[in-house]
């Protein structure tokens, strides 16, 4: 991410570093973005290494095109179908995988893609345009409930429920199809908030998660990374908020886990289930050098396991 129409990739030095990376290995760059991290691997790896990249916005597969090296291939898929895009490269094994997840700055500034109240836009918030349920189409015709529990549980809005009385109020009168709108109706109906946030914030970002739905691409992502990689494969993911980062933390300490069995059962040592993963230090952040320079970096999180 960065702070500007520019596009700065989050711990970039530490994620690739984290890859140990093989000369002549096999890699993906799951959320290839515009391309920061694929560009320091293709770096490191050499002439017979490879690495395969997905993305699901059109626009950053479009800026993929500037990126020509015969040991890169890019996919249209989004990272949630990992699989899919790993028989489509022809690719059965993998040495490490690297995931940016979340939403992208290029995406953010541009306004007319709909996922920030800083412009009057479209109510889009689709990462791949070419497909899909827009905001605007989902607030249209999404019940009380489902919008309350939405805002709540993806943008942990305590105002949730006043929010989607008054999206549910306000589109009797007219359709709900600009940011403009959107951010107008949450801010009359957020009472409070914390010094220095817009009271929309939160909204946009549970819509866009749901939207797009992030949380339930990286629940059915990583069982499918960890089938992916070899042995001593690293698995890497950075993440921008609590929610995306519980769901890394938890599957990594469940796999490095060995499951746990009732006593007293005749098994040998060899027989006894072993853990899938091995946490490889503690979760990484940037540094205050890093934040200073792209404050949108300062909710990053990285943690880093390796396959047993």
């Amino acid at each position: 991410m960065s702070s500007g129409g520019a596009h700065v990739t989050v711990l970039l030095d530490e994620a690739v570093d984290s890859l140990a990376i093989k000369q002549d290995g096999v890699y993906v760059d799951a959320t290839f973005g515009r391309g920061g991290h694929s560009r320091r691997i293709l770096s490191a790896l050499g002439d017979s290494g490879r690495l395969v990249a997905l993305d699901r916005d059109p626009q950053a597969i479009a800026a993929g095109a500037a990126v020509a090296d015969r040991r890169f291939q890019l996919v249209h898929r989004a990272f949630g179908e990992l699989a899919e895009a790993a028989a489509e490269a022809g690719v059965a094994s993998v040495d490490g995988i690297l995931f940016d997840v979340g939403v992208s700055s290029p995406q953010i500034d541009d306004g007319e893609r709909g996922f920030s109240f800083r412009y009057d836009a479209p109510l889009d918030m689709r990462m791949d345009t070419t497909q899909g349920e827009t905001a605007a189409e989902w607030l249209a015709r999404a019940e009380l409930r489902e919008i309350t529990e939405v805002i709540k549980n993806y943008g942990e809005e305590r105002f949730a429920f006043q929010i989607a009385k008054k999206v549910v109020a306000a589109r009797v009168e007219q359709p709900i199809v600009t940011t403009a709108q959107f951010a107008a109706l949450v801010r009359e109906a957020v009472r409070t908030r914390e010094p220095g946030q817009d009271p929309a914030t939160r909204s946009f970002q549970a819509l866009r998660i749901h939207i797009n739905q992030e949380l339930r691409q990286l629940e059915v992502v990583l069982p499918q990374a960890l089938e992916l990689l070899k042995p001593g494969g690293r698995l890497v993911v950075i993440s921008f908020h609590s929610l995306e980062d519980r769901i890394v933390k938890n599957f990594m300490r469940a796999q490095s886990t060995a499951d746990s069995l009732p006593k007293g059962l005749p098994l040998r040592a060899d027989q006894l289930p072993h853990p899938k993963l091995r946490l490889i230090g503690k979760a990484i952040k940037p540094g205050a050098a890093e934040v200073a320079a792209n404050p949108r970096a300062r909710s990053a999180v990285m943690r880093v396991a390796e396959k047993v």
